[in-house]
């Protein structure tokens, strides 16, 4: 019976305060107004404007089917890249980062609990555009899904790893102004929401090298024509690693 109680008062296993971790912080994020608004309604505001304005016009697919997809990199970008960069470096300013990087947790488990609640808000926004897009009449290329989803996780790591680079490297409220900055900046012209074909001159040649660019380009070729567009993903690759080791190299905890 004291070995029974014994054991079952030992330490939680890695996998468990992971789990944990990332339950705290998808609760904190769904519960601030602000990343809220940025999370889901900016993104189906966008994506009723798109449907209802001829924006789109004339690119290959009814308005909704070609704006969904990039809606969806939107969430990505506002979720790993916004949300999680402006959480992170204020929680780095007032030592919850380093606090917590001292306990069983340890730094790895607590990147990790990052990564498991982007994944889980991604999934809640996949959700929930997916419903108003079918509503709206998108109909997505069956094949379109696994490669789709796929390619959404790598362009939520390259923007993860974006995001903690701002909030690791920088003061807290220019962390703040930097990932809104950002995020305005490349919605409107980076080629995440409005294809390249619909920017100027100028920014047709950059944004294919753009994380933005790059995702809202593949996550287009897979729902519209079920394909894999790969120098878009190799594109996201590297935005993912060169931006994680960068993170890695730079991040400050305290």
């Amino acid at each position: 019976m004291s070995k029974l109680l014994a054991h079952n008062a030992g330490p939680a296993s890695l996998s468990r305060r992971i789990v944990q971790q990332g339950k705290y912080e998808t609760i904190t994020m769904l519960r601030n107004g602000e990343q809220l608004i940025l999370a889901i309604v900016l993104p189906l505001m966008a994506l009723v404007g798109l449907a209802v304005t001829p924006l789109l016009d004339g690119l290959g697919g009814s308005r909704v089917d070609i704006a969904t997809p990039g809606i969806l990199a939107l969430c990505a970008m506002s979720t790993a890249f916004t949300g999680q960069g402006i959480a992170t470096g204020f929680d780095r300013r007032y030592g919850v980062l380093r606090f917590l990087s001292t306990t069983p947790l340890g730094r790895g488990g607590l990147i990790a609990g990052k990564i498991l609640a982007v994944l889980v808000v991604l999934f809640l926004q996949v959700v929930v555009v997916t419903v108003v897009a079918g509503l709206l009449g998108w109909r997505p290329e069956a094949a379109g899904w696994l490669p789709g989803l796929a390619l959404l996780v790598l362009g939520a790591a390259a923007f993860t790893a974006l995001g903690l680079l701002v909030a690791g490297t920088v003061r807290p409220e220019a962390t703040l102004a930097i990932t809104n900055l950002l995020w305005i900046l490349l919605g409107a012209l980076g080629g995440i929401v409005v294809p390249a074909e619909r920017l100027p001159a100028l920014a047709q040649n950059i944004v294919h090298f753009l994380p933005s660019g790059a995702l809202g380009q593949a996550l287009r070729e897979a729902f519209l024509h079920g394909a894999i567009a790969w120098p878009a993903a190799l594109v996201l690759l590297l935005w993912t690693l060169i931006a994680g080791a960068a993170a890695i190299r730079w991040f400050k905890w305290n």
